[in-house]
């Protein structure tokens, strides 16, 4: 890449890094985004009704629709725990210090840039019409967002800019959020016997849980289920026993796993448990969120999103792979540990999907967060090879 393409991707990512953007609150970066996109010389600039914002450039031939897709959205940070400023985006030994900028400000600056590089450079003749989404509340519901995304742009192919430590990633495991709940009749704890204690229900229900066997896929690994927190009530219940109990787990989701399929042997071990004890009663279900869009706009969803996976020797993976190598870089194909965008786009709509993106899985969330310019530089060389490959 030369030193005309890279000022922008490191300037570009500064300014995205200097506005907060927590999630419901993105609209101050959607702002700047809206003028970067302007800047670079984007053909159409739209905001939804969610908040996302999308650039889209138009090739002078007939092709496919290609997608470059980041979250704009941040954890929150407590800045008296960080050595460097959150948002001033400082650069020290080759690393930019800020919130996002591995998950995934850096990623979407990159995209930004490379895309709007190649189209100049191409005086705009190639085929089809390369897009970059910015999207919103991803940190909340993975993929949720997106859907509004894929009925606007209907991609052909969409590639996820999670970080990657620029290696191409073909699939990941989804994430399920289930809620386990027993009931049982209150008293006073003086005289238990006269009540039914949710709490040891629970207890009941969590050892059997614990037993389940997981199934295992060879790529993506074991479909975890993990129990993350307990809570009965009455809260606090001096002197009640508690009539009712309520667990979370997360579950990692392989691919072809549906909602029923998740629930079912949720369901059998419930009756299981109900058959040995007669005072037992459990419900299984799937949690549901809803937030606030800093459009105002209501975002809710049941927190259930897919795993997917992409043949290696297809078409499309080895299409990116040559692409990617032929400009230096040395990819690894590999699969995403965590939840993406990906699984609205690949794990529901079924559009093929790769990921391909800067800096390391473990430095999002963190204190002190950093890109490390290099990758930074080198996942926008692999944007423009994606965008030059996909649309010939």
């Amino acid at each position: 890449m030369n030193q005309q393409h890279q000022n922008p991707v490191i300037t570009c990512c500064q300014r995205l890094i200097q506005k907060q953007s927590y999630s419901g609150e993105e609209k101050d970066v959607v702002d700047e985004i809206h003028d970067i996109m302007t800047e670079l010389n984007y053909d159409e600039i739209t905001i939804d009704r969610y908040g996302n914002i999308i650039g889209m450039m138009r090739g002078n031939l007939p092709g496919k629709h290609i997608l470059f897709d980041g979250h704009i959205d941040t954890v929150p940070v407590n800045a008296a725990q960080w050595q460097h400023s959150p948002y001033a985006a400082d650069i020290i030994d080759g690393k930019i210090y800020g919130r996002g900028t591995s998950d995934m400000k850096g990623a979407v600056a990159a995209m930004l840039t490379a895309v709007s590089d190649f189209a100049h450079d191409s005086n705009r003749q190639f085929a089809g019409n390369l897009y970059v989404s910015c999207v919103v509340h991803e940190e909340c519901f993975e993929g949720v967002a997106s859907r509004l995304i894929s009925q606007k742009v209907k991609p052909d192919v969409v590639i996820i800019g999670e970080a990657s430590e620029l290696n191409l990633k073909i699939g990941q495991r989804g994430r399920a959020e289930i809620v386990l709940e027993t009931f049982g009749k209150p008293a006073h704890s003086a005289n238990p016997e006269t009540g039914i204690n949710a709490v040891y229900s629970m207890a009941t229900l969590l050892n059997a849980l614990q037993k389940m066997a997981v199934e295992q896929h060879p790529q993506l690994g074991k479909g975890i289920l993990e129990v993350t927190d307990v809570k009965s009530s009455p809260w606090p219940g001096a002197s009640v026993v508690p009539d009712y109990c309520r667990a979370t787990a997360d579950r990692r989701l392989l691919t072809g796993e549906t909602p029923a399929s998740v629930l079912a042997p949720l369901q059998i071990l419930l009756e299981n448990c109900a058959a040995q004890d007669p005072r037992f009663k459990a419900k299984v279900s799937f949690a549901e969120g809803q937030e606030t869009c800093w459009t105002g706009e209501q975002i809710q969803a049941v927190r259930f999103f897919p795993g997917w996976i992409m043949d290696e020797t297809s078409p499309l993976v080895q299409t990116a792979l040559t692409a990617l190598r032929a400009t230096g870089l040395t990819p690894q194909v590999t699969t995403y540990s965590f939840c993406t965008n990906g699984s609205h786009y690949a794990g529901e709509a079924k559009i093929p999907t790769l990921g391909f993106g800067p800096s390391r899985e473990n430095l999002a969330h963190v204190i002190d967060e950093y890109i490390e310019v290099e990758q930074l530089l080198g996942a926008a060389q692999g944007y423009y090879a994606l965008a030059k490959a996909l649309t010939r």
